[in-house]
């Protein structure tokens, strides 16, 4: 394959399959997919963003139905991604069956892969013809790298295969209303007056759920700083802190800062640092905050290490988001399931485990530390607070009295689920 090749000389196929080479490669969607999506005909960026995503989620249970549909498995790592193509829109899209098939042929032929477009030709053709059977094993498929189903089996045994399939599903667009400049029934009337469909969150009390596909940009209110797009499980952490007002608070691994803006929405702290290692997503966290009129002299943006940082006074409050496995937000960022390998949890856990104990000292007595994580690994969550709380005599669990999430011997988990939030973990903790 011919890696120079022009983006816009080749189909729109042949491109989702070198986009689709990247990621297997180590790349991230999110790195990749504007480059690509510049490079496409306006009418085709929505299909192209919804195959690739699509591809992604089932990639696993793709993988698992072409396989006896091989007679030896395939060397070419172009051709094997060709077939997952294929086989995606013939099993999961209404994409006329013609154009499925020999837009993909085409792909191959033009990624320099003649002598295996007869090939392709002849597995997609026999997918038609055994489509009802082998959609009904692509639907059964957990869709899972083996080591991410043995963890969530191990962890969640009896809802493990509900899971599995949620983390299939795509995850709703939901809003968190901007309450400084608009409250949220009033945000959506609004909506309605512009005929978006749209409903309010069950359990986060700022949060509204879009019914339809909508250009973020072009919604009312957007440049007036009226709302964030924000998964509403990511929404219920402002809900669970004390008061902040008047108060020092320092948000550890803060990008892209939609947990920052939230506590600077509901509350007016004397002091609020965003802390986060990458200056690039930082200017993220400055850009969000300056759009919701929210950049004041009491915020201040940092970029450093949390394993190394200290904080100018001890803080009365700690939100810190952990970096993570992110397996809670697998609907969204699909890409994870082919990025992510079991080799990267234990580091994860120990840099977790590093942040938490060295944010703990610069948390004063009676002060509040908020820990998060967008996983649903117990091993980053449940497990990560019980040798906490075994080896910190001034720590203390605050209970969450909540109606969501699944209680756990510290913390609450919350479960993907369908129509609503992501998997998110939060337990807090007070300093004695």
């Amino acid at each position: 394959m011919n890696p120079t090749q022009s983006v816009s000389s080749i189909n729109l196929r042949a491109q989702l399959i070198k986009l689709l080479i990247a990621v297997q490669q180590g790349q991230s969607l999110a790195q990749l997919q504007n480059k690509y999506l510049n490079a496409i005909n306006d009418q085709d960026k929505a299909l192209f963003h919804e195959l690739s995503l699509g591809i992604l989620r089932q990639w696993f249970g793709l993988k698992q139905v072409t396989l006896p549909l091989l007679q030896k498995p395939i060397s070419d790592l172009p051709v094997e991604t060709a077939l997952y193509v294929g086989l995606y829109q013939i099993l999961c899209t209404r994409i006329a069956d013609h154009a499925a098939i020999s837009e993909t042929v085409n792909a191959v032929k033009q990624l320099g892969f003649e002598s295996a477009s007869g090939l392709v030709n002849a597995i997609l053709r026999r997918a038609l013809r055994e489509r009802t059977q082998l959609q009904a094993q692509l639907e059964a498929a957990h869709g899972l790298p083996s080591w991410l189903y043995k963890r969530l089996k191990k962890d969640w045994k009896n809802q493990s295969d509900d899971l599995c399939q949620q983390l299939k599903s795509s995850a709703p667009l939901t809003l968190r209303v901007n309450q400084r400049l608009i409250g949220r029934d009033a945000y959506l009337d609004k909506l309605l007056q512009h005929d978006i469909q749209a409903h309010v969150c069950s359990h986060s009390d700022v949060g509204i759920t879009l019914d339809q596909t909508v250009h973020i940009p072009a919604l009312p209110g957007y440049e007036q700083g009226w709302f964030s797009v924000q998964d509403e499980h990511a929404q219920l952490c402002a809900m669970l802190l004390p008061d902040l007002n008047e108060k020092f608070v320092i948000d550890a691994c803060a990008a892209p800062g939609g947990k920052t803006a939230h506590l600077l929405e509901k509350y007016r702290p004397a002091k609020l640092i965003a802390l986060d290692a990458d200056p690039k997503r930082l200017l993220r966290v400055e850009e969000n905050l300056s759009r919701l009129k929210l950049l004041t002299e009491q915020v201040e943006i940092i970029s450093a290490d949390a394993t190394t940082w200290q904080a100018p006074q001890q803080a009365d409050c700690i939100v810190l988001d952990a970096p993570c496995s992110a397996i809670g937000v697998l609907r969204r960022h699909p890409d994870i399931r082919l990025l992510r390998q079991s080799s990267d949890i234990a580091q994860t856990v120990q840099l977790q485990k590093t942040i938490l104990n060295h944010m703990w000292q610069q948390l004063k007595q009676g002060g509040s530390l908020l820990y998060i994580t967008c996983s649903i690994l117990k091993v980053e969550n449940e497990q990560q607070m019980l040798d906490f709380f075994a080896t910190h005599q001034d720590a203390k669990e605050i209970p969450l009295h909540v109606d969501w999430g699944i209680a756990q011997a510290h913390g609450r988990q919350l479960l993907p689920q369908q129509g609503q939030g992501d998997g998110f973990y939060y337990c807090l903790i007070e300093k004695i």
